[in-house]
């Protein structure tokens, strides 16, 4: 079975973003850069909320085609809507029937690109297998948290911890579900 992987750029104090969804403060340059583009290359498909898909219409991403080239996206919102013909999924409901759905298909892991809301329900829900932080030397006070307003009690795995040159440290881990939801 194919997991669910949150791979995601977080402050000290457990933030994905500030409250705007912009990122200033995350370090954009360093040697954890290129090992998270290449981590990329290992996922075949993308799940993200609607917000995170549209934070990069600024950056250059059309509306209604994919982020990332090399992967299937899937975008959950209930007001997203796009023409015939678009690149991306979007999933505006059985929500939990389309997770399950991939996770049970064929392919590489799922990159949970983001954002909390949508981590912390996958969370709530059993669905999230790995939890991979590029933890960032900085402190934001508030912002958009790691996993939304989930308050779900899981326990985690330590597979691997990196420091980098860069100040980065990444913490892989293995979440491990004990009790009901």
């Amino acid at each position: 079975m194919r997991k669910i992987v949150y791979d995601i750029a977080v402050t000290l104090d457990n933030f994905i973003s500030h409250e705007d969804g912009s990122v200033e403060g995350f370090l954009m340059q360093g040697d954890h850069v290129a090992e998270y583009a290449e981590r990329l290359k290992g996922y075949d498909t993308v799940v993200m909320g609607r917000k995170t898909y549209e934070w990069g219409y600024p950056f250059g991403l059309v509306p209604g085609k994919r982020a990332y080239p090399n992967m299937d996206h899937y975008i959950f919102s209930k007001t997203l809507r796009f023409d015939e013909g678009a690149e991306v999924h979007v999933v505006d409901r059985d929500e939990l029937a389309v997770l399950r759905r991939l996770k049970e298909g064929d392919g590489a892991d799922i990159y949970l690109c983001g954002g909390g809301a949508l981590a912390g329900f996958l969370l709530d829900h059993g669905l999230v297998d790995q939890i991979v932080l590029k933890l960032n030397p900085i402190l934001f006070g508030h912002g958009i948290r790691l996993f939304g307003e989930s308050t779900r009690k899981v326990e985690l795995a330590l597979l691997e911890s990196k420091p980098y040159a860069s100040g980065a440290t990444l913490l892989r881990y293995d979440v491990k579900y004990g009790g009901a939801a």
